[in-house]
């Protein structure tokens, strides 16, 4: 009699997702595993499914030799080693859309609470008092709702603000506008946005980049009066900027559901008057956590059958012969994705991608979804990875075309990028040193050999004598260390470009300084993750 198979159940799942297992499976259900005891766990597991405290490091992966299958029930893998998953051949998967709807109801439950002022009202009938007088709120009908971020939670609030009589607008470059002609959504500029909504509400993701996405100049970007909602992460407001704007009443309230530490260590942002808070609830609804272990629990069947699942995170099918031919390019092309989010201007409309010399050779698809990848980190509301990427294009309505060439005319392999924006067609691309090592050799018009870093500065500015030295001594009066510069330009006495590597990050006052100074053009950071 052929074994069932062995799930282990580290963090907990709904009981409904556990009878769904059980069909099929041999459960094993814990509380919580440590490392030690996940490992003598999963001796025997032939899947595990974790939510957000059972870490599965390259050690517990490599000490379960039956694991097929590693499921985070929740949207997030970063307690996941998914690269050491993939290299062993286990399939990752997680459940990232089962609370899109609990989150964006959530979001409007907040929005409500804060503009008709329930809470306090609440506090203060509870109390014995009658003060109607005292909570005058204010109508949704005809204001203007500003959605950061326009994904799938983004989306869901924008329908839900429409059937109220909003009116809304959205910034996210990496939705084509003909996406949001046909969801009645005005596409903007982040500043635009900031300074015409009556409402503000945040979904996107919490990276280095989006850290503080709302500080205090773009805190007073927004409206006079303005209302602010965070449902989405801690971390994307500036905690402190936002206390003072309430405090001298340029923002009219705020809603916020997530904090920089939880539990927030702020109480006079949580008690101030004009704030609603809770602990974190965006998902906790009956059911999206049943929604979430139904799903988990299904996907997880579905693979130990050998069937295809949708919210498979890595590609299990690279052994590791075709893992290390492909890393370096897969790498490259990812650094290119996330130049293209970082340099275009405008709204993205559609990327073209060129595999040229030996690379021609090797399936497109992995190196398409790692460029995409690049391309979406940091702005898309879920994970990006090597399964759902090119979903995630279709979904925005971005056409992704592939063309292969059996050679190029300069490099024994060149991967190239073009991505097509409302501002035109941004060029870029990148090759191989010595098989192993990502060199960028095209950005827009200009020709480099840059080898890219986790910090970058780009600087466009006048081709003449004396530029160079000019922005290192700048930089170095901010105490910037330059680890290496390269340059490239068109025509001599024209629009140089000069692409500085960075030992850390640049500070605001440095920008200011290089943006006033004279002979440049233009300035760009980029970090590359």
């Amino acid at each position: 009699m052929q074994r069932a198979p062995r799930v282990v159940v580290a963090d907990g799942l709904d009981s409904e997702g556990l009878r769904r297992l059980e069909v099929e499976a041999d459960v094993a259900v814990y509380a919580g595993l440590d490392e030690p005891p996940l490992v003598v766990a999963l001796a025997d597991a032939d899947a595990v499914i974790v939510r957000s405290r059972s870490q599965l490091t390259a050690h517990v992966l490599t000490s379960a030799p039956r694991l097929r299958v590693a499921a985070r029930a929740g949207v997030g893998t970063d307690n996941i080693d998914v690269d050491a998953a993939t290299r062993r051949g286990i399939l990752v998967l997680n459940t990232p859309e089962s609370s899109t709807t609990s989150a964006a109801e959530h979001t409007m439950a907040m929005l409500l609470a804060l503009a008709r002022r329930i809470p306090r009202a609440h506090a203060s009938v509870a109390r014995g008092e009658w003060t109607r007088e005292a909570f005058v709120g204010t109508e949704l009908q005809a204001k203007t709702l500003g959605v950061v971020g326009l994904g799938k939670i983004g989306a869901e609030v924008a329908r839900r603000a429409q059937a109220f009589g909003m009116h809304v607008r959205a910034h996210d470059p990496y939705v084509s506008q003909d996406w949001a002609d046909r969801l009645g959504i005005d596409l903007m500029a982040f500043d635009e946005v900031l300074g015409s909504s009556d409402i503000v509400t945040l979904h996107v993701p919490l990276t280095a980049r989006t850290r503080h996405l709302l500080g205090a100049a773009q805190i007073r970007r927004m409206k006079p009066g303005a209302l602010l909602v965070n449902c989405a992460r801690g971390g994307l407001v500036d905690e402190a900027a936002l206390l003072d704007a309430l405090n001298d009443g340029h923002i009219g309230g705020a809603a916020l559901d997530v904090f920089e530490q939880e539990p927030p260590a702020s109480p006079a942002l949580v008690q101030h008057p004009r704030v609603v808070v809770t602990p974190h609830l965006g998902a906790s609804t009956e059911e999206a956590q049943r929604s979430v272990a139904v799903d988990v629990a299904e996907q997880v069947l579905a693979a130990l059958r050998g069937h295809p699942v949708r919210g498979a995170v890595n590609a299990p099918a690279l052994v590791d012969e075709a893992w290390q031919r492909l890393e370096p390019f897969l790498t490259l092309a990812r650094y290119l994705g996330a130049l293209g989010q970082q340099l275009a201007d405008g709204q993205v409309e559609a990327v073209e991608l060129l595999y040229a010399g030996e690379v021609a050779g090797e399936e497109p698809a992995p190196l398409t979804a790692s460029f995409l990848i690049g391309l979406f980190t940091g702005i898309a509301d879920q994970p990006v990875n090597m399964i759902n990427a090119p979903a995630l294009a279709r979904g925005r309505g971005l056409a992704v075309g592939e063309t292969r060439r059996a050679a190029s005319l300069d490099f024994q392999s060149l991967l190239a990028a073009t991505v097509r924006t409302s501002h035109g067609p941004l060029h870029l691309a990148g090759t191989l040193f010595g098989r192993r090592e990502p060199r960028i050799t095209q950005i827009g018009e200009y020709r480099l050999d840059l080898i890219p870093a986790e910090q970058m500065l780009f600087v466009w500015n006048s081709d003449r004598p004396g530029m160079i030295g000019r922005v290192g001594t700048l930089l170095g009066a901010h105490s910037v260390n330059i680890a290496n510069m390269h340059v490239g330009r068109i025509t001599p006495g024209g629009v140089a470009l000069m692409v500085l590597t960075l030992d850390s990050g640049i500070p605001e006052a440095a920008l200011r300084d290089l943006a006033r100074t004279d002979g440049v053009t233009g300035l760009k950071t980029v970090r590359l993750e």
